[in-house]
């Protein structure tokens, strides 16, 4: 599977923000859950994957500072868009992080 991180219109990545802001460990481990995806798709190991709300799922996996979820969308056949990515503090999904994610699918879907 082919992953894309989400771009705004000036080019920015908010998700390589967010990971380069992080510890390098942790950092290390984002690599890995980008590369299992890559190479496993679905079937990667140490990471789960959760439906949101419609089109919008989630990656869920442990980093040595804690757990982390990606928000993401699947375009295309084999494409996997990262949209949103945040340190998870409470057992709910916070919904600032889940109207910022599903703004970024509307963009990318072209809703």
């Amino acid at each position: 599977m082919k992953i894309a991180l989400y771009e705004t219109l000036s080019g920015r990545s908010p998700i390589e923000d967010f990971i380069s802001d992080l510890p390098k460990n942790d950092q290390a481990r984002f690599a890995d859950v980008f590369e299992g995806i890559e190479k496993y798709g679905l079937d990667c190991p140490r990471v789960q994957f959760r439906q949101l709300r419609g089109k919008l799922w989630e990656v869920k996996f442990n980093a040595p500072s804690g757990g982390f979820r990606i928000a993401y969308v699947v375009v295309q056949l084999e494409t996997m868009v990262w949209l949103h990515t945040f340190k998870k503090k409470t057992q709910k999904t916070p919904a600032n992080d889940l109207d910022i994610a599903e703004k970024r699918m509307k963009e990318v879907l072209g809703l």
